[in-house]
């Protein structure tokens, strides 16, 4: 197996329309799209989708109002302001550090792994491709490319290609 691998460069400079190019060209090929930020080579090929899957890559605080005492120490020590006034954790705050899991004396805050993006398995008018999304606000971004990256080297093992 070859891989070929378009990589940095400033936004607008044609990374995306020189894979699009390549993949035109090249012969039992495998696309993958690791640009899960903003991915946008699917606006070239046009996938259909044949499969999709969750991604869960990271981790939010949670906290049990049952167990909580309201002492403060969790939002004192949230260096994000995540946790408001009624101890209710911001998912769109929260970085999923840990410290106010760890300082909470009533053992009242868990770490619970959240849905950060969805990944894809499509059929495209050049070949299979592998491509994924963030949703808005999330990170764990070199996690998803790693997957993006690893499922389409099973794909192309899958296809025999070389």
């Amino acid at each position: 197996m070859k891989e070929l691998v378009i990589i940095s460069g400033k936004g607008g400079t044609g990374k995306t329309t020189l894979t699009a190019c390549f993949a035109l060209l090249a012969r039992d090929r495998v696309l993958a799209d690791c640009d899960v930020d903003a991915a946008d080579l699917h606006i070239l090929v046009h996938p259909k989708v044949l499969h999709e899957e969750d991604f869960r890559g990271g981790v939010k605080a949670a906290i049990d109002v049952e167990k909580c005492s309201q002492c403060g120490t969790c939002r004192e020590a949230c260096r994000y302001g995540a946790i408001s006034e009624q101890f209710i954790v911001s998912p769109l705050s929260c970085e999923g550090c840990g410290v106010c899991f760890h300082v909470c004396p009533e053992g009242a805050v868990s770490l619970e792994e959240g849905l950060n993006g969805r990944w894809f398995v499509s059929e495209t008018r050049v070949g299979p491709m592998v491509h994924a999304a963030l949703l808005p606000g999330e990170e764990n971004s070199g996690k998803l490319v790693a997957l993006v990256r690893n499922q389409a080297k099973v794909l192309a093992r899958k296809q025999g290609t070389p």
